[in-house]
């Protein structure tokens, strides 16, 4: 290539009199005037990816729940959650992932302890703490993309979309519950003051469950008739109601504008008896009916540490954040009945592990 190069050279100095107006004549009917160079438009506006490693000292999981030798019961589980999430925008819609390991301390046992320090046996056992894994996906495909339009925008309303999602979690207690569910819907996005947003998504939610509870074998029931042959069930389909927000405090002087807020809610409707197709499961305090469920973080405060330290360049590369999580009957468990479960048996007294109020805290690495 260099020694093509050098011969070119050599030819136009030789006969440069004569050539440089045939080259630019060529020049010209070769390339148009006002031709211009068109940028590759990239497939994603936005890519956002991002590792969260939180403590949460007061979580709960259903069912799991100690007594205290005054007679209290102990329904609280401390965690530490480790998250993946994935934020991504392109020309219909948006994309978002998020994967979550939760790791239970001893007040939440692993298989084959069926209860702190009591394995299936009977025996005596000290399991470690249950691992939970979790993971989601919603997708959103906007209306105004889709038809090429701005009909659905109108003031703070800024679109409407198609949203569909998927879930999944598995955990590796005794009794090894997991669930796959999928939803569909509408989202409604809003604008916030301050670079915010506001989304509200009405949702059909179905949901597929695995619980050793309600297979055949694990205690004396008629097989085939009043349980399963594997544990699986399928719950009726259910309505539901996600929200979620974002703002930044930029009314705060500028040499404080590293802090935002955000927060999420999410009501979820009955989907059916928790134990079908088990009979005899009672009423009142002794139902296993499912209830609406509350699904909440309603506020978090985060700080921009990296923005703070490094300037505006490196905005949320690392966050620091605290929030508070509020979860009424958890997974759809009745926390006022569900015997053996939200309450005890016997008493009616609650276990306390079917809601839960925590404060916990975190760091967020953007990379």
């Amino acid at each position: 290539m260099r020694n093509f190069k050098q011969a070119i050279v050599t030819l136009a100095t030789l006969s440069l009199s004569t050539s440089i107006s045939s080259l630019a004549h060529a020049a010209d009917a070769a390339l148009p005037a006002k031709a211009k160079l068109i940028a590759e438009v990239p497939f994603f506006s936005v890519i956002d990816d991002r590792l969260t490693y939180s403590w949460m000292p007061k979580g709960t999981d259903p069912g799991a729940f100690t007594v205290r030798p005054d007679g209290s019961i102990n329904g609280k589980t401390a965690m530490s959650v480790y998250s993946f999430t994935h934020f991504d925008v392109w020309a219909y819609g948006t994309n978002f992932f998020l994967a979550s390991l939760y790791k239970s301390d001893h007040n939440d046992p692993a298989g084959p302890c069926v209860a702190p320090g009591l394995t299936v046996t009977g025996g005596a056992g000290g399991c470690a703490g249950a691992t939970d894994m979790f993971a989601m996906i919603r997708s959103t495909f906007g209306f105004n993309e889709i038809f090429d339009t701005k009909a659905f925008t109108y003031g703070p309303l800024r679109n409407v979309s198609l949203e569909v999602g998927v879930e999944a979690e598995s955990e590796n207690t005794f009794l090894a519950p997991n669930h796959r569910a999928v939803v569909a819907g509408l989202q409604f996005a809003f604008d916030l003051p301050y670079r915010g947003y506001f989304n509200f998504a009405p949702l059909v939610r179905k949901e597929w469950h695995h619980n050793a509870f309600i297979q055949c074998g694990f205690v004396t029931f008629n097989a085939g008739v009043d349980c399963t042959p594997d544990g699986n069930r399928d719950f009726s389909p259910q309505w539901a109601i996600e929200t979620n927000w974002y703002m930044d405090l930029g009314f705060l002087p500028e040499n404080m504008q590293y802090f935002s807020i955000s927060g999420r809610a999410a009501l979820y409707g009955p989907k059916g008896n928790q134990n079908a197709p088990l009979t005899g499961t009672g009423v009142g305090r002794f139902s296993t009916e499912t209830k609406t469920e509350f699904n909440s973080e309603p506020i978090r405060l985060t700080f921009d540490a990296s923005k703070a330290v490094a300037g505006p360049k490196y905005s949320h590369f690392v966050d620091v954040w605290v929030a508070y999580r509020y979860w009424q009957n958890k997974l759809g468990l009745d926390h006022n009945a569900s015997p053996g479960v939200c309450t005890v048996a016997a008493t009616g007294q609650s276990t306390n592990s079917c809601t839960e109020s925590t404060v916990y805290t975190g760091i967020t690495m953007k990379f």
